[in-house]
């Protein structure tokens, strides 16, 4: 045969290659994962390679050349090009989780997005018409009267009016692009407002800080108020002409990654005001609209962090609303309020203090060090930092909010209050807040037994406008010095009437359980104890002021033991977290002056012990624990949906999956659930959603929701339900089985910078909120993860902070609102936290995530980590402790310390357990159908051209001759 049959021939075969690869890859995709057919495409794309390579130098071999120095420079480059196309397919192997969440899109319906969307936005409205706060209304100046031209227009000041904070930054953010703005929600209510004012601010505002999702670091902390000399004196004249009526909006944002500074001088402020103080500009400002000819003077509060508004109180100021985070459509709340047409009835979820810093919480908040700590660390992605351990000391206990301010100023032995030190240090109480109308609560029936405390209260509109009241029901205990620590008041039970006429009443039923009104005691009996002595049960209006009041007695002290465990608990409760404890000296009721912080914390060396177990993560393996069995018993997990946990169908499912199966589903747990084929599981996607459906990655935005914290001030866990229900709905429309929402921190300090995301500073509110989200989204068979478990309260450091606390506060505050999200909420899914309690990682405490979580709260269903970035967060542990997914795209499976140990295969199995048994009750298999992943076959078609074109080169380079041996070939071919 001729040397061109042999090449024919040659690319015929090469051809029938290509060929046979791309049909390949088309059956492969349609039949197993795309992770096994980027496998066999690799494997594929390798043994070509290294074909094409062999045959290329062979026939280099046997062609020689006269120009060898370029055919070893082409042959070189050709070889070079084989390795990237093999790099290639190796990393897109390795990152194909994320690259098939990016680029295979479920399907839109957008007549169903565009109605969700519509609901969504008008559930936000109902929630800041319930949750905006009235603080001030002196002489009754609101509502404006729009039958009046004075008041009918408005001017709005303050640059906060053009640069609003709609919610926070971080995976609790949302797309503002096409928010109502206060002036459209003004304008929506019928007002006018002042224009040239508007320009005046759009004039001066700053460029807003744009979000970057790899390197979140807090909210956009500029204080931007134009300086009072750049208002002439034409536009304030023309502002007094136009309106009466001044509207002032301050603003302080938050957000993940970073904490409220406490020195703003960097930020358009100065060294001696912290950011929860006005700035001298807004002060000034304040001052200059106050002294002007506005016969009414209204400041609207845009902000989840509690802010020192002492000079709310300043004369020339009238009245005052606090909005919170307003999300899509919550100015339109704002309008309608203003006007009437919406009667308050938010209450505050937080104690807001004359100063912040008189908490003993402040003093250790913050960034803490271990100063002989200095270390490298290299993040999963290969970015190296240098940091130091860090800590972060709990030492005010439980007194923390109202806990605190309502007991610091109650004497001991008398149970009275010093109202005028109180007065002096508290502006408004949580649970405070004012409304248009009158209302008149009264106790009309009390009963108890040995169980419930039950209170009936008759609520009656006695003002002259409609409108709706909160029901607060708070409990003394009885304390003895010396004893276990309690808060003077603690809420016991809430509740929301339906709107009332004038004149009109309802009758609200509250119970307490009276095991609920038990102390933690994590020194004497380990475990929650009712002492003996009388209970105040008390009907308040806030956490400060009293209504009416009965007495509960308790005759003999009970402790919850092994014979006696509380009845919601599935095992008893004692001690796990003393590690944790530190060598701190704790607030106490008992010695406020010597036991209360007066400065901030120091920085302190650690010890060799204590570096050595920060230091540490060696998984603890019980080599008693026997291998697992594998078997084929030809269950889907369909077959499996709706049973018991322990059902054995669940064991011989589980049974099924191979090492190989559980690890990818352990490890690849970034917003998603991995298919498994073998048991037709599907795969499912997680997306951030606490104040809406949001996807950092992959761009997906539905409505934004109002903040958290706007939610709990409506003292509404109807409307928490709703919310829960409308964010599903959007969340189906979007293809997504599972949120990572709601957030259960509570508001330790007010310069978190999440609290936007979470609830209050109070455990019970929080819980009720968490637990009616979670409810509603579950309703639609959504998941919601609720996070972060725990002692997540500040974002400083979050990346492996030792948080040092007592049983007693972590139990009683900190666990409390995930506590009642799955007792109550009856949640399927939790997300950990980055911090540590002690010195052992949240996600790798099996005290937290498993003796608390699992046996004594009964909680069924996954654990995910937070995001899986840092070193400290390890696989291997995690699955032993009872943390079951890792929340990466890049993948980090479980390693040989658990695919080759006993202890480490029954501990994938558990987690392969748990994250299935979420998901088969979830909404995973009515709606979501993996789209056909088409980009899996632009990569066969692109290896295919590449390989081709690096063939063609081969054969280009080594079948070149010389000159004179083309001339012999031809002068023998005549």
């Amino acid at each position: 045969m001729s040397k061109s049959g042999r090449n024919k021939k040659s690319f015929g075969v090469w051809a029938v290659v290509f060929l046979a690869l791309l049909i390949g890859t088309v059956v492969t995709v349609s039949m197993v994962s795309i992770a096994e057919t980027l496998k066999i495409l690799l494997v594929s794309v390798i043994i070509l390679a290294v074909l094409i390579a062999a045959f290329g130098f062979v026939w280099a071999r046997r062609n020689q050349a006269e120009k060898k120095g370029w055919r070893r420079f082409w042959l070189a480059c050709l070889s070079l090009g084989l390795v990237i196309v093999i790099a290639l397919n190796v990393g897109i192997g390795h990152y194909q989780v994320v690259i098939n969440q990016y680029l295979t899109k479920v399907k839109i319906d957008e007549d169903k997005k565009a109605k969700v969307t519509a609901e969504s936005k008008a559930v936000v409205e109902q929630i800041e018409d319930e949750g905006i706060v009235l603080l001030e209304n002196k002489g009754n100046v609101l509502p404006l009267d729009q039958n009046s031209a004075s008041e009918k227009n408005v001017n709005v000041f303050g640059q906060a009016s053009v640069r609003m904070v709609y919610g926070g930054s971080g995976s609790g953010s949302g797309d503002e692009s096409a928010n109502v703005s206060i002036q459209q929600g003004l304008e929506n209510a019928g007002f006018k407002v002042n224009s040239e004012l508007t320009d005046f601010y759009n004039t001066h505002a700053p460029e807003k800080k744009k979000q970057d999702n790899f390197n979140l670091d807090g909210g956009d902390y500029t204080l931007s108020e134009p300086a009072t000399s750049e208002f002439s004196e034409d536009l304030l004249k023309k502002a007094e002409e136009f309106s009466d009526v001044a509207l002032i909006v301050l603003s302080r944002s938050g957000g993940e990654g970073g904490d409220l500074p406490f020195e703003t001088s960097e930020y358009g402020g100065s060294k001696d005001r912290h950011y929860l103080k006005l700035s001298e500009a807004e002060e000034k400002m304040i001052d200059l609209v106050a002294s002007r000819n506005f016969k009414k003077v209204v400041v609207v509060i845009n902000s989840s962090n509690a802010m020192e508004l002492g000079f709310l109180e300043k004369e020339g100021i009238d009245a005052a609303i606090l909005i919170g985070g307003p999300g899509a459509t919550g100015n339109n709340s704002v309008g309608r309020i203003l006007a009437g047409v919406v009667n308050p009835s938010g209450r505050l979820v937080d104690t807001y203090a004359y100063d912040v810093t008189t908490s003993p919480a402040f003093f250790n908040a913050g960034n803490f060090r271990y100063s002989n700590t200095k270390h490298k660390a290299v993040d999963k992605f290969g970015k190296e930092s240098e940091k130091y351990h860090a800590f972060l000391n709990y030492a005010e206990g439980i007194y923390v909010g109202y806990r605190y301010y309502e007991t610091r100023y109650v004497d001991n032995k008398t149970g009275q209050v010093d109202e005028a030190a109180y007065q002096k240090a508290v502006q408004y109480p949580f649970g405070y807040g004012l409304s248009y109308s009158n209302f008149k609560q009264e106790m009309t029936n009390y009963q108890t037994s040995d169980d419930t405390i039950s209170v009936e209260v008759k609520v009656t509109n006695t003002g002259d406008k409609a409108g709706k009241d909160v029901v607060q029901l708070y409990y003394t205990p009885p304390y003895y010095e010396g004893g276990i620590e309690k808060s003077h008041v603690v809420l016991g039970a809430f509740d929301k009437t339906e709107v009332l006429e004038p004149g009109a009443s309802e009758t609200i039923k509250l119970d307490i359980p009276v095991e609920e009104m038990a102390s933690y005691d994590d020194r004497k009996e380990k475990g929650y104890v009712l002492e003996a002595g009388v209970y105040g049960i008390k009907l308040m209006s806030n956490a400060h002021d009293v209504i009416d009041t009965r007495t509960y007695e308790v005759k003999d002290k009970s402790v919850y033991n092994q014979d006696n465990k509380r009845a919601t608990d599935q095992t008893v409760a004692t001690n796990v977290f003393d590690e944790a404890r530190g060598d701190l000296t704790y607030v106490s009721r008992a010695d406020w002056e010597g036991t209360m912080p007066k400065e901030r914390t120091a920085d302190k060396e650690a010890s060799p012990e204590l570096i050595q177990a920060l230091e540490n993560k060696q998984p603890v393996d019980n080599p008693e624990d026997q291998d697992i069995v594998f078997a084929d018993h030809g269950l889907k997990l369909k077959d499996v949906a709706g049973l018991d946990y322990n059902d054995p169908k669940w064991v011989q499912l589980l049974e099924q999956l191979s090492i190989d199966e559980m690890a990818q589903l352990i490890g690849f747990g970034g917003y998603a659930t991995q298919a498994i084929e073998s048991i037709k599981k599907p795969a499912t996607t997680d997306l951030d959603g606490p104040a809406g459906v949001n996807a950092l990655l992959t761009g997906i935005n539905g409505v934004q929701f109002m903040s958290e914290v706007v939610l709990a001030s409506t003292w509404n866990v109807d409307l928490a339900h709703k919310m829960g229900e409308y964010m599903a709905n959007e969340a189906i429309v979007y293809g997504v089985s599972g949120l990572y929402a709601p957030a259960m921190n509570i508001h330790r300090t007010p310069f978190s910078g999440r609290n936007f995301e979470y609830y209050s500073e109070d455990a019970l509110l929080s819980g009720k909120m968490g637990a009616a989200a979670v409810q509603g989204a579950f309703t639609k068979g959504v998941y919601s993860y609720i996070k972060h478990y725990a002692l997540n309260d500040q974002e400083t450091n979050r990346d492996g902070v030792a948080v040092w606390s007592n049983e007693q506060a972590i139990r009683e505050l900190y666990l409390k609102p995930f506590e009642i999200s799955v007792k109550e909420g009856k949640s399927t899914a939790v997300m950990s936290s980055f911090n540590r309690l002690g010195t052992t990682w949240a996600g790798a405490h099996y005290g937290l995530l498993t003796t608390v979580l699992r046996d004594e709260w009964g909680f069924k269903g996954m654990v995910i980590t937070d995001w899986d970035l840092f070193p400290h967060m390890d696989t291997d542990r995690a699955i032993r402790a009872g943390n079951d997914l890792m929340l990466t795209t890049i993948g980090e499976k479980p390693t040989k310390l658990s695919t080759e140990t006993n202890t480490g295969k029954q501990a994938m199995r558990k987690a392969s357990h748990n994250i299935l048994y979420t998901v088969a009750n979830s909404n995973a298999f009515e709606m979501n159908v993996t789209p056909y992943p088409f980009w899996v076959l632009g990569l066969g078609l692109v290896n295919l051209v590449l390989l081709a074109l690096l063939t063609f080169g081969f054969f280009k380079v080594t079948h070149r001759r010389s000159k004179a041996k083309k001339e012999v070939t031809e002068t023998q071919a005549l």
